[in-house]
């Protein structure tokens, strides 16, 4: 039994799962592929019908808890409207566009050289018209109410400092984007293939848990795109004031969570140096 032990030991362990190879900075030949705007219009329709869902639950929120301090969902009923819409919306959508919905995610997963540059600047500008058209749908359809109860727009609540804010924004999406990497992570899939877990659930409940705890800060941005539709169809001075807040806060956690996984988890920068010490040529 010893000896089994000692010549099993001697090999090398086999790797269980494979990486995707990076994707190319610029890739113009997926312009030509219907499978490349097809997942536009996805991440299109899917922000449309996210702002839509969660910006009407935060305006019924505020309707019915006006005369009653009791009424409504109540902030836990909005933070669950913001997780559990991920969570619908990237289970429908992965397979079609990755189920990005969040230009934070997508830079997230453009540093981290998932996607090329042209789709994830695509998937941006579609992300932002889908958000503007859904809190459109909103207005449109409670045009008094959208009016009276701030429009869903994102801003810097009372007595918080933007730096405060800031810190807020940044660390929610940290939380988010380091919640996608761990979730979609091929090494992880792999060895935990016997755990029955939709990569979309810890997603949605990231997004869940970080509502709980920054919507009394920022009313919880962790979203450009979320936060630049409810501005654009808001339109006052209040919305757009503090409004750099949640592009620069999302970026910079995106930005902090790729890098975390990819060169600390994943030991990317490590393996790069390794290759390269091992190259006979070098």
């Amino acid at each position: 039994m010893a000896k089994e032990v000692i010549v099993e030991g001697e090999h090398a362990p086999v790797k269980d799962y494979t990486d995707p190879p990076p994707a190319p900075l610029l890739d113009m030949g997926e312009l030509r592929l219907w499978s490349f705007y097809r997942a536009l219009i996805a991440e299109f329709i899917a922000t449309l019908l996210f702002l839509y869902v969660t910006v009407a639950t935060v305006i019924g929120y505020k309707h019915q808890s006006a005369d009653d301090a009791c009424g409504g969902v109540g902030l836990l009923g909005i933070a669950w409207a913001f997780g559990g819409m991920i969570f619908v919306l990237v289970y429908c959508t992965a397979g079609i566009s990755g189920g990005h919905i969040n230009p934070a995610v997508t830079f997230g997963l453009f540093l981290a050289r998932k996607v090329s540059l042209a789709r994830a600047v695509l998937y941006m500008v579609a992300q932002c018209l889908g958000a503007i058209c859904g809190v459109g749908l909103v207005k449109a359809f409670q045009k008094h109410h959208y009016n009276t109860f701030g429009g869903g727009a994102n801003s810097v609540a009372e007595g918080y400092s933007k730096g405060t804010a800031l810190g807020a924004e940044i660390i929610g999406t940290f939380v988010l984007v380091y919640t996608v990497f761990s979730a979609t992570d091929p090494k992880r899939s792999a060895r935990d293939s016997h755990v029955p877990v939709l990569a979309p659930l810890p997603i949605g409940f990231a997004v869940f848990m970080v509502h709980l705890a920054t919507i009394p800060i920022t009313g919880t941005g962790i979203n450009p795109a979320r936060s630049f539709g409810a501005a654009v169809i808001y339109n006052e001075h209040k919305a757009w004031h503090d409004h750099w807040i949640f592009w620069v806060g999302p970026f910079v956690g995106a930005l902090a969570a790729a890098a975390y996984h990819q060169y600390i988890l994943r030991a990317a920068a490590i393996k790069a140096l390794g290759s390269f010490r091992s190259n006979p040529s070098n």
